[in-house]
Formats: C-alpha cells, structure tokens, sequence
C-alpha cells in the first residue's frame, strides 16, 4: 500500500474537499481523486461520498479512519523526529588535514566548536600521496584538501585561502641563498615527488612535471608525506615545494625555504563525499568559510561585531586589510609577486570553478550579503540571515 495514498486519505478526511486537499500536499484536484481511488480499489469499498457539492466519510471511511489515525499519527512522528535527528549537529565529527594543522585548519575546527558545542572534532592527518583515500573509505567525513577537486564522487567548499608556493631546499644547496627564484629556475632543479594512488592532476598541482613554458622539471625520487620529504631535502637529495603556511610550520636548521613566483597559487578548501553528507559536514564547511572571511566572531550570537576602529570584518573585504585568513596579505617576497594573498585581497585569476578574478564566488555572495544588511541596518543580523541573503 502506498504511503502516498493513506497521507491524502487522512488529509481529505480532514479537508473533506478536494481542491483544499490538493494545496495542502502540492498536487493537483486530479491526483488527489486518482490516489483516492486507488485506495478504495486496493480496499473493495468506497471511502468517501462524493457530490457536487460535497465530499463527505462514508461509514467504512470513518472506521477505517479511526484504525488508520493511531498508525498513521505514529509514523508521522517517526518522520518528523528523524528528520530533526538529521538536522542536529552533534557527535563526533572526523575531520582529515594534509600535512600540517595551519591556521587555516585549527581556526576552522574552533569556529565550527563554538557555534556547535554539542558535536566535537577529531583531527586526522592524511597522508600528501592519498588525499581522497580515507574520505572514500569512511575513515574521515570531511578533509581539508587543494582545490580545484575534478572527481565525480567529491563535493566541495568555497576557496578558503590561497597563498604562494615556497621550495623547500637543503642548506647546502646552491639556491639556499636566494631570496627567491622564478618558477623556470625550477627546469634545473630536481624535485622529491609524491608516491601514491593520488589523482594525477593532484600530484601535477604538488610536484609540477614542467615549468609554466613547459620546460621539464627532473624528479628526485618520491615520498609519501611531508615528512619523508623534508628528510630527503635536508639530506640536499632534491627539492620540495610546499605552500607558504606549511613552509613556515616546518622551519628547521638545516632545511631553507626560497619563494617561487610564478607558480599558480595553492588553494586550500574541503571535500566530501556526497553521498555521506550530513549536517555536520554542511555546518563545518559553514563555519571554516566564516572563519576565511574572519566573521565567526559575530555568527555564534547572531549579532555583527564591529571591531575597534568601527568596522565589521567583512567590511574590509577588497580593501587589502583582508579577513582572518591564516596567511597574511601581503607580499612576503617583494618583487617577485609570489607572495600570500588573502582572500580579501584584489588578485589575478584563480584555479577555481568560475575561472574569474578576484575571490572565490562564495566569498563575493557573502560579503554582498553582508553590505547589503549591515547598510540596511544593524538589527537582527543572523547566520541564517545570510545564508538566505547571499543565495
């Protein structure tokens, strides 16, 4: 028996008119009468009398009404509840990191626990080599990772920082001295790869095959973390390119840093498996992109904050002040533009799905939607607020 069927039987018991009956589950007077008649043909008898002027139970309907109610009311509520145990936002949440917890991931992790104390956060390293592996496999639900992600099975955040790229070189090797270098130097310098099931444009975006004219870039090996690699840098066995947060996270004495210009920047976001998403990951992927635009500060209460000269975060998006992005804005190797840029910071064209200027299409919806509110008025800001607004 269709549920479908028994849901407009009840509700026509209660409307007794068709026309009410329709609106009240968004179809037309016509499927209503079909769904009426099945039933009663599933039945043997009629449920209803029907005129032109009235609809109205017949005796077997108001007996079979009174069975029906008790069920029907108990699988409602069943319905009901379930639905808002999958709204909840508690239990544990297992989130994946590549490599090192930056900023970027630690302040993502505190924003999400402040707006929802009732779920806690597990950090999980994931290994450079197999970025999507332990997302598949159920061990992580959602991941830090780079973008762009191009695999079917994988949705994705907004963009949530992009900085530049620094080559990680022993100190005794000749470019150890450099303040920095142009991506075409790379063509004479060995590079450590990645050894794994990555995706080959993965691999490709962490250890390019070729230098932005083409030139090929010779390879030094492979390892299957960061760590692996960082020993064989500090044993001048080949370089190895990191982003700019995780190159400062692994400073070490015998291990020197030189910026690349150049080089498309590395941009940081989360992936998922769309099939398991649940409202902790949609809360999560909420709250790390708050926190990218430095606005988690008045989410939790729904309130905007200004901040001591008078300003919301948000305000300064494209102002070169930038949000609280975990990188700064800016150039940390003057004259050779390959430093960390924010996102609030006005820049060339970026890897991502629009394959327009400026900030990831997330972020100019939210910091819109924010103008457009806080011009209209500083009461009543919430996160759902926004959340309508920037659609």
């Amino acid at each position: 028996m269709e549920f479908r069927e028994l849901e407009c039987f009840v509700v026509l018991s209660e409307e007794l008119h068709f026309a009410r009956t329709a609106d009240r589950l968004y179809l037309s007077p016509g499927r209503v009468s079909q769904l009426i008649s099945a039933l009663e043909t599933r039945i043997g008898g009629r449920l209803f009398q029907r005129t032109s002027r009235r609809v109205r139970l017949t005796p077997l309907g108001e007996r079979f009404l009174a069975d029906l109610r008790p069920a029907y009311d108990g699988l409602a509520d069943a319905v009901s509840r379930a639905k808002a145990a999958a709204r909840e936002v508690t239990g544990v949440l297992r989130v994946g990191f590549l490599s090192t917890p930056t900023e970027v991931v630690t302040g993502s992790v505190r924003a999400f626990e402040r707006r929802h104390p009732g779920c806690d956060v597990e950090l999980v390293e994931i290994p450079l080599s197999d970025p999507f592996g332990r997302l598949r496999a159920g061990q992580v639900d959602i991941a830090f990772t780079l973008l762009p992600v191009d695999e079917p099975d994988l949705a994705t955040g907004q963009g949530l920082n992009e900085v530049s790229y620094q080559l990680g070189v022993s100190t005794r090797h000749p470019l150890a001295g450099r303040a920095g270098i142009a991506a075409e130097e790379l063509a004479d310098v060995p590079l450590i790869s990645l050894d794994g099931p990555a995706p080959r444009a993965w691999l490709e975006r962490m250890t390019p095959s070729a230098t932005p004219s083409g030139r090929p870039i010779p390879r030094a090996g492979a390892v299957a973390t960061s760590q692996e690699g960082l020993i064989q840098v500090a044993l001048n066995r080949g370089g190895m390119l990191f982003c700019t947060p995780t190159a400062a996270h692994h400073r070490r004495p015998d291990v020197t840093f030189v910026p690349v210009a150049g080089l498309r920047p590395s941009v940081m976001g989360l992936a998922w498996v769309k099939a398991a998403e649940t409202a902790a990951i949609r809360a999560f992927d909420e709250a790390a992109a708050g926190h990218a635009l430095g606005v988690e500060s008045w989410w939790p209460d729904g309130r905007g904050h200004a901040d001591e000269q008078g300003e919301h975060p948000i305000d300064r998006l494209g102002s070169g002040q930038g949000p609280r992005c975990g990188v700064p804005l800016v150039d940390p190797c003057p004259g050779t533009g390959a430093g960390a840029r924010g996102l609030g910071a006005q820049h060339g064209r970026r890897p991502g799905r629009s394959g327009r200027g400026g900030p990831p299409r997330g972020v100019r919806q939210a910091a819109g939607a924010a103008q457009r509110l806080r011009h209209a008025g500083e009461s009543g800001w919430s996160s759902r607020t926004l959340e309508r607004s920037s659609r």
